[in-house]
């Protein structure tokens, strides 16, 4: 995969579903029994051009995602590299029983991609937007979960986790025009997170849709003198317990996901957090355990008080309390 300022500018401008889809196409090329399973997405995943290029590394399962898991531990106990995808809430939370047994408990090796998670897909409600997807699949053992930042990032995932010896769920949030958070290639590594920015107040870690966000308000922070390092924990799990380590000589740590904050990276933080002698308070942003009604990707954010205004202004309120 070339990684340059050009492709990285178009890989925003379109998207990270579309972005996907050209990344699967290229590991195409290199990784002889890559195999590629949809359940009626190619043109939602962008893989249009795979499907006609390497039609013998395609298979589309119709609507039927909880047999499409079926198929791909078979093909993968048969020695396929095998990648799945499709909407987010279907590619989870309806194959729950079979990530379990099929993937976890008998260890077949399988990338799966939730496309279209978090509150993209709002106009849709929530049959189709996905708050609940870390929080079904941190519980099943065997199974590392990528949150990418970024379009560039999701390339960059895609052919760690598929070149990984270890399952994966990549979840794949924003939508089209997704702001770039890396400019530059860089070393992307599962399990490591990636520190983006110096602080000394607080430390606000973050991912996917989220980190660009999150940089944002701690530029906004930073006029108002408070010091924000942000870390964008692109891996959920397992999650970064240096990073949690370092970020407790802060007077503050901040948890911002397009989640529910119950289960997902707020969750993976504390329980670490809870081991340590002494640690800061931590302040969990994300969705607040509770389905509101739908709207537009924009409204669902700023509703949920996840734009940077609102990260900003929940920060400042918790800051304000530990300074006095």
């Amino acid at each position: 995969m070339i990684i340059n300022d050009r492709n990285i500018k178009m890989w925003s401008t379109i998207g990270s579903r579309a972005t996907f889809g050209i990344a699967a196409l290229e590991l195409a090329k290199e990784v002889e029994n890559l195999m590629v399973l949809t359940c009626d997405v190619s043109t939602s995943a962008g893989l249009d051009r795979y499907r006609k290029t390497f039609p013998e590394k395609y298979l589309d399962l119709g609507i039927a995602e909880q047999n499409m898991i079926g198929v791909a531990s078979g093909l993968s106990s048969e020695g396929f590299n095998v990648v799945t995808t499709t909407f987010a809430p279907f590619q989870t939370i309806r194959c729950c029983e079979q990530i379990k047994v099929n993937i976890g408990y008998m260890k077949q090796k399988v990338c799966m991609v939730g496309i279209g998670s978090g509150l993209a897909l709002g106009t849709l409600g929530y049959t189709h937007c996905c708050i609940e997807d870390i929080g079904v699949l941190r519980s099943i053992p065997e199974i590392s979960i990528i949150s990418p930042a970024d379009s560039l990032e999701t390339v960059k995932a895609l052919d760690a986790a598929v070149k990984s010896d270890k399952s994966c769920y990549i979840r794949l949030t924003g939508a089209s025009n997704n702001p770039i958070v890396y400019e530059k290639d860089y070393k992307f590594e599962i399990g490591k997170s990636i520190k983006l920015r110096e602080g000394k107040d607080l430390t606000i870690f973050c991912s996917g849709s989220m980190v660009s966000n999150s940089l944002l308000a701690a530029k906004i922070l930073e006029q108002k003198k408070i010091s924000a390092k942000v870390v964008n924990v692109h891996t959920i799990k397992p999650i970064d317990k240096k990073a949690i380590d370092e970020a407790c000589s802060t007077k503050l740590i901040v948890t911002v996901e397009e989640h529910n904050i119950i289960g997902g990276l707020g969750s993976a933080v504390s329980e670490y957090k809870s081991l340590l002698p002494s640690s800061p308070q931590q302040l969990f942003l994300g969705i607040k355990d509770n389905y509101s009604k739908g709207g537009t990707y924009k409204f669902l954010q700023e509703k949920h008080r996840l734009s940077p205004e609102k990260i900003v202004e929940d920060i400042l309120n918790s800051y304000s309390k530990i300074n006095g």
